[in-house]
């Protein structure tokens, strides 16, 4: 169910969860400002998500509260994710939703990152 992101921070949501360790999950990155890992249900060959440590409900929230290191540290993060997986070369798709009619169903800024093969067109078509 799409959620709301102008609510504030929900610290039981599922990532927050994640990384505290008291989910676990099947990690490929990890330092001061991101954790990535395998999605648990991939919709491409590769499906990673890389979150920010931060307390963001998306990526609204995030471009305007959190510090520029902060910034980026996530998106040289999301980088070096793609670097790691091979991804460069052959392309990938990055894909972050925020809010109800982008379907944002964890109330946690993440970033998804596509690849391994070709993904089609960039929307549904109408």
């Amino acid at each position: 169910m799409p959620i709301n992101p102008t609510l504030p921070y929900d610290d039981n949501n599922i990532f927050a969860k994640i990384l505290r360790g008291e989910i676990p999950s099947k990690k490929v990155y990890e330092d001061d400002w991101a954790f990535a890992f395998e999605d648990i249900n991939p919709q491409a060959e590769v499906h990673t998500l890389v979150v920010p440590k931060g307390r963001y409900v998306s990526w609204d929230d995030f471009s305007a509260r959190a510090p520029d290191a902060e910034i980026a540290g996530f998106i040289r993060a999301v980088g070096e994710v793609a670097r790691m997986k091979g991804l460069v070369e052959s392309g990938y798709r990055l894909l972050a939703n925020v809010g109800f009619h982008a379907g944002q169903e964890v109330p946690h800024l993440h970033v998804h990152i596509f690849g391994g093969e070709p993904l089609g067109p960039m929307i549904a078509r109408r």
